[in-house]
């Protein structure tokens, strides 16, 4: 049986944790974001990890998908310790967090490791997470220390 690709829309704070944790874990190439100013858009492409493949039983193989991340309205993007200029840089998701901020406009930060993040400030919260294509075997299933 084929899987059926995910594809998520987050409108509120509870949409975006949802789309949070099926991205953790995922890698980003620094070459695979974009801030489309002019439209409003902020894109990142990022092989995902599939989670969702690993909870529904122990023997699967551990899968990787390509998913495009979407905010629409955006208003602003910066980030912290992210080399522009070093393009195959490589990044690992941890999480995004979501703030309404004093003029309504929300702030939501995406956070990877390293101390890494983008901030990205929109009118509202109108964010897609879309896979695309066929998913791949990857050898390694990301693990976490405990604390």
């Amino acid at each position: 049986m084929k899987a059926k690709n995910l594809k998520l829309i987050a409108k509120t704070n509870e949409d975006l944790r949802v789309i949070s944790a099926h991205l953790q874990d995922s890698i980003v190439s620094v070459k695979d974001i974009a801030n489309l100013k002019k439209n409003k858009i902020f894109l990142m492409q990022l092989n995902r990890f599939m989670w969702e493949d690993v909870e529904k039983g122990v023997f699967r193989k551990n899968k990787r998908i390509r998913t495009i991340l979407k905010f629409d309205n955006v208003v602003e993007v910066n980030s912290k310790n992210i080399g522009q200029k070093i393009k195959d840089k490589f990044l690992d998701f941890l999480a995004i967090e979501c703030i309404q901020m004093p003029d309504n406009n929300y702030e939501m930060k995406l956070i990877f490791s390293g101390d890494s993040i983008i901030r990205v400030i929109a009118e509202v919260i109108e964010v897609t997470l879309d896979d695309q294509g066929e998913p791949w075997d990857t050898k390694n299933k990301p693990k976490h220390k405990v604390l």
